[in-house]
């Protein structure tokens, strides 16, 4: 039955073109976007999870940079520890020399309490942002991880590192003793102890500064790995989205094509009262 007040034909290609548009619509989106998911109304749950992880890339962005100062201050003191003990090898040698009977102590001493003034002055130079690893005993911490539990409760991960005094008034408070004009033995004794004070020194620094720069490599290619999966989760397939593309806009030529011959069956029963 044909109707003037009701057009089926036109009510069917008006929808069947709304929803072509409203695809074209989220394929042009997903185009200009380079995602599916790019918001809580696309896919509330992937958004959701992918937030999260991003979240987390962006934490682990800005450990990484404590990772980096981490390394660079436990870097200056082991640098620092390194010179102290080719001091102290130094020193070793004028006491060595001075065994002899035959030697002038007296400018041997002189230049014994040169170094030793030049280890401290090392020691309290060695810092790296306020922080000297080289004075006291202290503990200092540096962000080193996030653990997220399956809970979503998130702890932090620190890497710690011991403060070990080289200064000529404690740590290397024998050192600033030698006195090689009253006992040349006691003073080659005494050295030896201090050499190796330094030794173990920067080999602590050098093992942590290996932890430091081993966890920010993990770090590193633990954020790729996370943004890999966001990509899965969310990125648009290019190659799809064209096809689709063109597909759906060759749909809406023809949908609007149906339409506007639905509309013309109106005009067309005019024909019939002629």
């Amino acid at each position: 039955m044909s109707s003037l007040l009701t057009n089926e034909s036109a009510m069917v290609a008006l929808s069947t073109l709304r929803n072509i548009n409203k695809n074209l619509a989220s394929v042009q989106q997903e185009v200009s976007t380079g995602k599916t998911v790019s918001s809580a109304r696309d896919n509330a749950a992937i958004w959701a999870v992918s937030t999260v992880m991003q979240s987390d890339v962006d934490g682990f962005q800005a450990i990484s940079e404590s990772l980096g100062l981490g390394s660079a201050t436990v870097g200056v003191a082991r640098s620092a520890a390194e010179s102290i003990t080719e001091l102290l090898t130094e020193i070793k040698t004028l006491v060595v020399a001075s065994q002899e009977e035959n030697v002038d102590r007296a400018k041997i001493q002189a230049d014994i309490d040169q170094l030793v003034g030049q280890i401290d002055t090392i020691s309290a130079s060695s810092q790296f942002n306020g922080l000297n690893l080289l004075v006291g005993t202290a503990t200092s911490s540096f962000l080193a991880s996030l653990n997220r539990a399956a809970d979503g409760t998130v702890t932090a991960s620190t890497i710690d590192v011991d403060a070990i005094d080289l200064t000529t008034a404690t740590g290397l408070a024998a050192v600033a003793a030698i006195d090689v004009e009253a006992d040349a033995a006691a003073a080659l004794t005494s050295i030896e102890t201090l050499i190796q004070v330094g030794i173990d020194a920067a080999a602590a620094f050098g093992s942590a500064q290996k932890r430091f720069d081993i966890q920010q490599e993990f770090v590193t290619t633990l954020m790729d790995a996370m943004k890999v999966g966001i990509g899965a989760l969310t990125d648009a397939d290019m190659e799809e989205a064209s096809a689709r593309l063109q597909s759906l806009q060759v749909q809406q030529q023809l949908g609007v094509q149906a339409l506007a011959i639905a509309n013309q069956q109106p005009q067309i029963l005019l024909n019939l009262f002629r």
